[in-house]
């Protein structure tokens, strides 16, 4: 009887150890799948990646020769969500977006619906468009198309000064700039998006609402955590992943190569059929020579496999135009393709998003409007021009 219960015992120990470090969606791949699960594969300088089985997949274990069953483990990972498409997402976050950005629309449409627009009128317009972050040029352009246009039509009805206001604003948006997101696979190659920014603009927060939207859509995503100096952030990376099934490819060491791990995970990528590799970049000040430096190391790198599709950089609506000192540095080493503009919710400074796309001359693409997990969203110009001077 001893014998037996020592049989049953190394059964569970065998059947129930080895916690999942990560749990993978089931994904096409290229390799047999017997060979894939629970396999480790370390690439250079440390940088791993841990396959585990599909959601679900939790196995049995034999019974022992005694007849005497066991209970299966119990599952090791979270539920798999189903994030919402990102289609019409900023469209639903409106409301929000309209009351952090109604002070600046009320004084513009409370100044230009007076019936005296005499000069310091006109420079309280100019005034307030320049404390939301416009910037001068922008403002100033603002305020003489509508000086011009109010003198040729004579209207001082809301109604029509609205109108003339929002044309302004979203002309000044760039309406025809392409914001297309840039997620397709090449062939049997992932598109790449490499993510970039200052320390606490939410780069991590942006990578996993991202790979949430995109999974939304049908897409399936792989996170390669490149930001190997915070450990946290790596933890963080992985957590968003567990949630919606994306693989997440991290380095076993703190401090290795970012460079190493962001390869791996495009090989990975590759390896595993994967529509789209995001890469999380650790924080770095604009400042720093050496770690800018860095940053285009680990996209030359990426290229050894193919095209960088993207590079997002990462901007906090709050920080203004020291938002813009930051980009021009950031687009001068990597390229930007596309700002993701965060904490927009937050501030009724929404004149940045005029100014950072006037200054790098590329678009606001995604724009974070509160906490949620799916309150990132597709920018969209004329929802925002709406929600500033109302319908």
């Amino acid at each position: 009887m001893e014998h037996v219960l020592i049989i049953v015992a190394i059964v569970v120990v065998v059947g129930g150890g080895g916690g999942a470090a990560l749990v993978a969606p089931r994904l096409r791949s290229r390799r047999h799948p017997s060979s894939a699960v629970g396999q480790r594969e370390t690439g250079t300088d440390g940088a791993v990646s841990t396959l585990e089985p599909p959601v679900g997949q939790t196995g049995t274990v034999a019974p022992p020769e005694s007849g005497v069953p066991t209970e299966p483990p119990p599952a090791r990972a979270r539920p798999i969500e189903r994030p919402p498409p990102s289609a019409g997402r900023m469209a639903r976050l409106r409301g929000r977006l309209a009351r952090s950005q109604s002070a600046l629309g009320s004084v513009l449409l409370t100044l230009l619906s007076t019936g005296n627009l005499d000069e310091q009128a006109w420079e309280e317009i100019e005034d307030t468009l320049i404390t939301a972050d416009m910037g001068v040029g922008p403002a100033r352009q603002i305020v003489e198309q509508l000086r011009t246009e109010v003198k040729v039509t004579g209207s001082r009805d809301p109604v029509e000064v609205r109108a003339l206001l929002r044309a302004d604003l979203l002309a000044q948006l760039g309406p025809d700039m392409d914001r297309t997101l840039h997620t397709k696979p090449h062939g049997d190659r992932p598109a790449v998006i490499l993510v970039v920014g200052v320390n606490g603009t939410g780069k991590t927060t942006a990578c996993g609402r991202l790979a949430r939207a995109l999974v939304g859509d049908g897409q399936t995503v792989l996170l390669g955590a490149a930001d190997t100096f915070r450990a946290a952030a790596v933890d963080q990376l992985q957590t968003w992943g567990e949630r919606v099934g994306a693989q997440v490819v991290r380095s076993d060491r703190e401090g290795a190569d970012p460079a190493s791990v962001a390869f791996t995970a495009v090989n990975e990528g590759i390896e595993r059929g994967i529509d789209t590799v995001i890469v999380d970049t650790a924080g770095r000040l604009h400042t720093k020579a050496g770690l800018m430096d860095e940053l285009g190391k680990i996209k030359r790198v990426i290229e050894k496999h193919g095209t960088v599709d993207e590079v997002l950089l990462v901007l906090d609506a709050t920080t203004g135009q020291n938002g813009l000192r930051q980009a021009r540095v950031f687009a001068e080493v990597t390229n930007v393709t596309g700002i993701i503009l965060t904490k927009l919710d937050g501030t009724a400074k929404g004149g940045i998003v005029i100014a950072v796309q006037r200054e790098l001359g590329v678009p606001v693409k995604l724009v974070g409007l509160g906490e949620g997990p799916d309150d990132l969203a597709p920018f969209d110009p004329e929802v925002f021009v709406d929600a500033i001077v109302g319908d």
